[in-house]
């Protein structure tokens, strides 16, 4: 097996069902989940209209770069959604099954050791063990933790930047070391951010190309929450590349999915799109890794991305419930409105001592609400864990679970 395996941290779910297990829900209420982000509304008719129709074209092998059909009508959704001037289908556009098998095979493809390969050491990281000769690839902390066990896996070190709300929960980059940039193949960012929301801006995103420049290493925009905002669209990495005449998108990609935007999780339908050089060499990992959307899922796919009526329609649902929350908790419970996506990234209140793993059991067992602490979505580095003290709270229930959620939870607070 795999040594690098036995390095993985738990998945957070695992660790909360740990935390949990000697626990019992209040059984006087019904369960509702707020812990998972995974959508709940109801996806759109059109799109299973769609699958449904073509169910007979199972029975052929899809392409691993997917239906010209599909490619183009991304391209043109990304010229539209991101002010581009054109995207080339054939070459700066790869469908792909879900954005997290994609983010995961994107880092073992890119990561290059060259001559250097040294063992890592069990729990350590970039942060504190600079002197490795391993490359590096920086995330954010808190981050989504695909990006830490594709970096294990490929044999490369994360290294952390920690988001606080110093730093608007965007981490500040400008703090990185010129050494840990020097080892750096790859940066990923999540904008809009999970679990804080923050959203990158121009002057966040020049920045960073300005370091890629002088570091040449690749930059990963991961945007699966872009189109959840409430007023203005967040700007996106390859529409920052074309405000600065960067029309190559050189070393920098970004990936998108249907999953939140449409409410298709179990679609498991996305894309990677920007640079040409590089989709160029990760399609020819695709193929022989053999992972190639189905050409239903593709068809369907089409007809979402060529639709926006559904996207407002869901935008405004998820607008009606951070209303709601902040409304009738904002006084109770510090929430701080995300610049986009479907969470709160909650301070945990002085009467659990700040403790979100306390808090995620009280809600739980006094309230049967299930929420995921923060800790469990971030790494200690030197001493400080940035998630402590947080919980995550996605709110993809119902607006009436989450009426329901928010009478329960003041009950809780008030006792």
């Amino acid at each position: 097996m795999n040594h690098n395996l036995s390095y993985l941290h738990p998945y957070p779910f695992a660790k909360m069902a740990s935390l949990l297990a000697d626990s019992s829900p209040a059984h006087a209420y019904p369960e509702i989940k707020l812990g998972i982000g995974e959508p709940k509304h109801a996806p759109p008719d059109f799109v299973l209209d769609v699958l449904r129709e073509n169910l007979d074209k199972l029975c052929q092998y899809p392409s691993t770069n997917g239906l010209f059909e599909l490619r183009q009508t991304i391209a043109h959704w990304l010229e539209r959604r991101f002010f581009l001037h054109h995207v080339n289908a054939n070459t700066e556009v790869l469908p792909v099954m879900g954005t997290r098998e994609a983010i995961f095979s994107f880092v073992q493809a890119v990561v290059n050791h060259g001559d250097n390969v040294e063992e890592s050491k069990e729990g350590s990281s970039a942060n504190t063990s600079l002197d490795k000769q391993l490359p590096l690839v920086v995330m954010p902390n808190p981050f989504y933790q695909i990006y830490e066990g594709a970096a294990i896996l490929a044999q490369a070190m994360p290294y952390f930047v920690p988001c606080t709300i110093s730093n608007d929960f965007k981490g500040d980059y400008r703090l990185v070391p010129n050494e840990v940039w020097e080892k750096t193949q790859l940066l990923f960012i999540c904008s809009p951010n999970n679990p804080t929301g923050a959203v990158m801006t121009m002057d966040d995103w020049e920045m960073l190309l300005r370091l890629s420049d002088k570091y040449n290493f690749i930059i990963a925009s991961d945007e699966c929450y872009s189109e959840l905002y409430f007023t203005e669209p967040p700007i996106g990495l390859l529409q920052a590349c074309a405000n600065l005449g960067r029309h190559d998108f050189k070393n920098c990609v970004v990936f998108h999915s249907l999953s939140k935007r449409s409410n298709l999780p179990g679609l498991r339908s996305g894309f990677v799109a920007g640079d040409a050089t590089i989709l160029k060499s990760y399609l020819q990992y695709r193929t022989y890794q053999g992972c190639a959307m189905p050409v239903p899922h593709q068809l369907a796919s089409v007809a979402a991305w060529q639709d926006e009526k559904h996207v407002a329609q869901n935008r405004a649902l998820y607008q009606e419930k951070f209303v709601l929350w902040m409304t009738e908790l904002g006084e109770l419970l510090d929430l701080r409105m995300p610049d986009a996506g479907f969470y709160f990234w909650i301070k945990v209140p002085e009467q659990f001592d700040g403790d979100d793993e306390v808090f995620v059991k009280a809600l739980y067992e006094q309230a049967n609400i299930h929420a995921l602490a923060g800790r469990y979505l971030s790494r200690e580095v030197d001493g400080h864990n940035p998630g402590k003290g947080y919980i995550r709270v996605a709110l993809v229930a119902s607006v009436e679970e989450s009426r329901e959620a928010i009478s329960r939870i003041r009950k809780l607070l008030s006792a």
